[in-house]
C-alpha cells in the first residue's frame, strides 16, 4: 500500500504553475500532460534499444576474446597447410563494426606471405593445399603470391590447387594466373577454365546526362588525367586508348610469360588457347591447363598416400593457414605493439611498416569521405603522417616502408604525408617504398621522395597530373520546374554551386588552382627521382603507367614485392633480410576493446551490400564515384580511380 501510494503521486499530474488555475481554463491542461509522457515514453524506449544494443556488443567482444584466447593449436609431425582464396585480400586488417565485429582478425596479404614463408623451413609441413573460389584480387597481390609459393617449392615441397572452375564468368585469366604457379591443378570434372585474355570496359554517359540537364564541368591536367572521361565523353578519347592498349600489352607480356613457364609449354601456344578463351574440363585437361580432372576428395586422399603411403590415412593433419599462423606465433620477429625492441634477442635496429592504403584523405572530418563509395579503408594524414614521425623519432628504428595501394587522393593529405617522410629521413631514416596493386596519382605523390621504391611489374602508378571541377543541375532543375535564387557576397561566392556553371572570372581561378597542383606535383618528382622538370613533364601528363613501364621511365627503383622491400630495409641495417629484424608496425594497431570504443563513439559501418546491389555499383561504381567525388573536389584532385582484377 506504501508503494504504490508513493507510485500515485510520483505520477501524479503537477500544476504547472504555483498557485491554483482558474476553473475555467482546467481543461487545456491535459495538453500539457500528454506530451511530456510521451517524451518519457519515447526516451525509456531509447534507453532500452541502447541497452540491448550496448549488451549485445559487450557480449559480442567477450566471446570474441574468449574464441581467440590464447590456446594451444593442434599440431602433428606431418602437415599439409590449407590456403584458401576467395573475396578480396586486405592489405590491413579491416576495422571492426557493428555488423562485423570479428574483422579485425581479417588475414591480410601479409599474413598469406608470412604462412607460406614459414611453411617452407617447417619440416612438419609437408606440402601446401590451395583452393580457389570466387573473388577479386590484384595482379600485384598476385604476383607477390606466386613469388612466395615458387620460393616455398623450392624446399622441396609439393603445392597443389583446387578448384570446382578456373576463372568462371570472369577474371578468369588473373586467377589462372595465381593457379599457374602450384605444381598440379586439379578441376572438378563438370568445371571450366575460363582463360579469355584481359577486357577493360568504360562506359560513356555525356549523352544520357545531357539528357536529364546535367552538366560535368571539369578541367584536368593533362591529356591522360581521364578520370571523368566517362561523364564528360560520348567515347574514349586517344590519349586514354593509347595509355589503356600499351597497359594491357605490358600486362599481357607479363602473364604470357609466366603462365607459359609455369605450364611448359609454348608461348605461341598459350596465347592461341587464349584467343579461344573457354574450355571445357576435357578441353582444359587435353590442353595441359590443368593436371587432373576429379574431385576433392580424390586429391586428398592421394596427397595423403603420398606423404603417408596410406591413402586412407586420418593422422594426417590438414592445418588451416589461420591455425597455422597460431601455431608459429611465438616465431614471429614482427609484433604490433609496444617498443620496436621488445622482443629478447632481436638486436637494433628494426624496421617500420606504414601502410596507406586507400583514397588519401586529410582525416580533419569525417564527412569529407563520400558515403563509402569509394570502398575499402582510407589512408588518414592525420594518422599516417603522425605515425611516420613517431617511427622517426624512435632511436631503434632505422628504416621505413611505407606500403602503398592507393588511387590517390587531396593533395593537401598527400602534402601532409611527404613531409613526415621528409622530417623522417632529416632524422636519418632510410624510406624504402612498396608499391602495391595500384600507388597512382597522389598515391605516387607520397612515394616520390623515397630512397628506393620496389614496384610489381603489374602495379598501376604515375598519373602525375591534376584534376577538378563539379556538375552543374541547372538543366536538371528547368526540366523539373525548381526554380533557384540566389544573394551572395563576393564575386566568386558560387564557385562551386551546383546551379550555375564556371564564369570567366571562376574558371580562371580553378585553373590556377590546378596549375599550382601541377607544377607542385612535377616538383616532387624532379626533386625525389632526380630528374629535370623537363624530363618529369615527358613522363607525366596525367599517364598511367604499368610497373614494368614504370621501371623503364625512372619512376621506380627495384621489381619486388612487400617482403622484397622489409628484405633491403633490414639490410640497410646489415641484417640478412627482415626475418634477422624486428618489424614495427605504425600507427600501433588498436585492441578489440579500442575498436569497440570507437564502435560505441559512433563509428558504426553498414553490413555487406546484398548480391544484387554489389552488382549495381560494380557497374555503376565509376558513374556513382565521380560524382561524389565532386562533391568534395578539393580532396580528390590528385585522384585516379582504375585497377584491373
Amino acid at each position: 500500500e506504501k508503494f504504490m501510494s508513493r507510485r500515485n503521486k510520483q505520477f501524479r499530474p503537477r500544476p504547472l504553475f504555483s498557485s491554483p488555475v482558474p476553473k475555467s481554463v482546467e481543461k487545456p491542461k491535459m495538453k500539457w500532460v500528454v506530451l511530456p509522457i510521451i517524451w518519457g515514453a519515447l526516451k525509456r524506449a531509447a534507453m532500452m534499444i541502447g541497452f540491448v544494443v550496448l549488451f549485445s556488443s559487450v557480449m559480442s567482444f567477450l566471446t570474441l576474446g574468449y574464441l581467440l584466447e590464447e590456446k594451444k593449436m593442434p599440431t602433428s609431425d606431418e602437415m599439409v597447410l590449407v590456403l584458401e582464396f576467395k573475396d578480396t585480400i586486405p592489405e590491413v586488417t579491416p576495422k571492426a563494426n557493428f555488423s562485423s565485429p570479428f574483422s579485425m582478425k581479417d588475414f591480410t596479404l601479409r599474413h598469406y606471405l608470412t604462412a607460406i614463408e614459414k611453411a617452407k623451413t617447417d619440416n612438419r609441413v609437408k606440402g601446401i593445399v590451395a583452393r580457389l573460389r570466387d573473388g577479386n584480387f590484384t595482379l600485384a597481390q598476385i604476383d607477390e603470391i606466386r613469388n612466395a609459393v615458387k620460393d616455398f617449392k623450392e624446399s622441396g615441397k609439393f603445392a597443389y590447387m583446387y578448384s570446382t572452375s578456373f576463372g568462371g564468368a570472369g577474371n578468369g585469366l588473373g586467377r589462372y594466373f595465381l593457379a599457374s604457379t602450384f605444381d598440379e591443378l586439379w578441376m572438378q570434372p563438370l568445371g571450366i577454365v575460363t582463360i579469355a585474355g584481359i577486357n577493360l570496359e568504360m562506359p560513356f554517359a555525356k549523352q544520357t546526362l545531357d539528357k536529364i540537364g546535367v552538366r560535368p564541368q571539369f578541367f584536368q591536367r593533362k591529356e591522360y588525367k581521364t578520370a571523368y572521361e566517362s561523364l564528360t565523353n560520348s567515347s574514349m578519347s586517344e590519349p586514354n586508348r593509347e595509355m589503356m592498349e600499351v597497359l594491357i600489352k605490358d600486362f599481357q607480356e607479363h602473364l604470357v610469360k609466366n603462365i607459359a613457364l609455369d605450364r611448359k609449354m609454348d608461348e605461341s601456344t598459350f596465347t592461341n588457347l587464349v584467343d579461344k578463351g573457354l574450355f571445357t574440363a576435357d578441353e582444359a585437361l587435353e590442353a595441359g591447363l590443368i593436371d587432373h580432372m576429379d574431385y576433392a576428395d580424390v586429391m586428398i586422399e592421394m596427397i595423403k598416400e603420398k606423404v603417408t603411403g596410406n591413402p586412407k590415412d586420418e593422422k594426417l593433419l590438414f592445418q588451416p593457414m589461420q591455425a597455422y599462423l597460431q601455431t608459429v606465433k611465438s616465431e614471429f620477429n614482427t609484433q604490433p605493439q609496444g617498443n620496436a625492441m621488445a622482443i629478447e634477442g632481436i638486436k637494433k635496429p628494426g624496421v617500420a611498416l606504414v601502410y596507406a592504403v586507400g583514397a588519401i584523405v586529410t582525416g580533419d572530418n569525417a564527412a569529407q569521405m563520400p558515403l563509402g563509395f569509394m570502398g575499402g579503408p582510407t589512408p588518414e594524414a592525420v594518422e599516417i603522417a603522425p605515425a611516420i614521425l613517431d617511427a622517426a623519432a624512435d632511436k631503434n628504428i632505422k628504416s621505413i616502408v611505407l606500403r602503398i595501394d592507393s588511387p590517390g587522393g587531396s593533395p593537401a593529405a598527400s602534402e601532409t604525408i611527404l613531409r613526415a617522410l621528409d622530417k623522417a629521413k632529416a632524422e636519418g631514416k632510410n624510406i624504402i617504398v612498396s608499391m602495391g596493386g595500384t600507388a597512382a596519382s597522389g598515391g605516387y605523390w607520397i612515394a616520390a621522395h623515397a630512397d628506393h621504391i620496389f614496384v610489381s611489374p603489374t602495379t598501376i602508378t604515375g598519373s602525375i597530373g591534376v584534376l577538378g571541377g563539379k556538375f552543374v543541375m541547372d538543366g536538371l532543375w528547368d526540366k523539373i520546374g525548381t526554380n533557384w535564387e540566389a544573394v551572395q557576397w563576393g564575386e566568386n561566392a558560387g564557385i562551386w554551386s551546383a546551379n550555375t556553371p564556371f564564369d570567366a572570372s571562376e574558371t580562371e581561378r580553378i585553373n590556377a588552382m590546378l596549375d599550382n597542383v601541377y607544377v607542385n606535383f612535377k616538383k616532387r618528382v624532379s626533386n625525389g627521382r632526380k630528374m629535370s622538370l623537363e624530363d618529369v613533364e615527358k613522363i607525366a601528363r596525367g599517364r598511367v603507367w604499368s610497373g614494368k613501364s614504370a621501371l623503364e621511365v625512372g619512376l621506380a627503383d627495384q621489381e619486388g614485392g612487400l617482403i622484397d622491400a622489409l628484405d633491403y630495409a633490414a639490410s640497410l641495417s646489415g641484417k640478412k633480410d627482415h626475418k634477422e629484424t624486428y618489424i614495427q608496425i605504425f600507427p600501433k594497431p588498436k585492441t578489440p576493446f579500442e575498436q569497440f570504443l570507437d564502435l560505441m563513439g559512433g563509428q558504426v559501418a553498414g553490413g555487406s551490400a546484398p548480391k544484387v546491389e554489389s552488382i549495381l555499383f560494380e557497374e555503376f561504381g565509376p558513374f556513382i564515384n565521380a560524382y561524389m567525388i565532386s562533391r568534395n573536389p578539393e580532396n580528390f584532385m590528385t585522384y585516379n580511380d582504375f585497377s584491373v582484377h
